[in-house]
């Protein structure tokens, strides 16, 4: 990676502490992470797998952890996240069934082919891609499954167009697009990466419902390169101005959702659900991740 996608990457030690702030108020607010994870559950219609046992990386307050748990009632089920905060909300939520872990998921705390799927819900946004996919491709199974949902360059691209309007400064991490993250699969381990995307909208009243939110679910700016002293009154001024119409009224910001699966090197069955872009290596393209502004 360039120097210049390391600083617009988050620092992990500042996305935790995000991550502490946000464990009280995040279920009021994960709106996003409520639909990726709900298309991630459909996914498992397609995984023809009884696990033995299955991982929520980056559980957050535990909600995918209790439908997996639901969902494979012989399974041993692990929500796992480096937030403290989070943690302690996800064993406030856990039923006796899921054990809670904490662990960084470019190290995961668990031993090499121990773990039979593993759901990444919009954790890779907050991860190096390669190391994520590395510790998966360590962990899993030769049969087992990752599925994550992550969020493309186009996420809040909004955002990033009114903010470039007032400074140069980074205000938006770094994205990947879905042709490299299958580039990135491949070479750390994984076999046949399957993903598609899928682009949503989200309107606010004002700026100031957005920033809530933002800060609701940890989605502050935690790049290395970020502007760490106050934005300034008109320099703020410029940035809602940017963002809002000029008549006033609702406006829109763009959420590009990713999501995927891939495998364990080995045989495995599976039945792919209509919708889905295949991406062969041979056409895989490498392009500069966005959100370097």
């Amino acid at each position: 990676m360039s120097v210049g996608i390391e600083f617009a990457l988050p620092e992990k030690k500042a996305a935790r502490r995000a991550f502490d702030r946000a464990a009280s108020g995040f279920d009021a607010a994960c709106f996003v992470h409520d639909e990726a994870r709900r298309r991630l559950i459909e996914r498992l219609e397609f995984v023809r797998l009884e696990p033995q046992v299955v991982v929520d990386l980056g559980c957050a307050t535990g909600q995918a952890a209790a439908a997996l748990a639901t969902r494979y009632p012989a399974a041993r089920v692990l929500a796992l996240d480096s937030s403290r905060g989070m943690l302690a909300a996800a064993a406030a939520n856990a039923s006796a069934r899921v054990d809670v872990v904490g662990g960084d998921a470019e190290q995961l705390p668990l031993r090499s082919h121990s773990v039979d799927i593993v759901l990444a819900n919009l954790v890779l946004p907050w991860c190096r891609p390669n190391l994520l996919f590395a510790e998966a491709a360590r962990v899993l199974r030769p049969d087992g499954a990752l599925l994550f949902a992550t969020l493309g360059p186009d996420t809040l691209a909004e955002v990033r167009r009114a903010f470039g309007g007032v400074d140069e400064r980074i205000h938006v991490h770094a994205a990947f697009d879905m042709h490299d993250l299958g580039d990135v699969a491949m070479a750390e381990g994984l076999a046949e990466p399957v993903l598609d995307v899928d682009r949503l909208e989200v309107t606010y009243a004002d700026v100031g419902a957005l920033l809530r939110d933002l800060r609701a679910v940890g989605g502050v700016s935690t790049a290395g390169g970020r502007r760490r002293t106050l934005t300034g009154r008109e320099r703020w001024r410029g940035f809602a101005r940017g963002l809002t119409p000029a008549a006033g009224g609702r406006f829109a910001v763009t959420v590009e959702l990713i999501l995927g699966q891939a495998w364990g090197r080995g045989p495995r069955q599976t039945s792919a659900p209509s919708g889905e872009i295949r991406v062969p290596i041979e056409r895989v393209r490498r392009s500069s991740p966005s959100g370097t502004t």
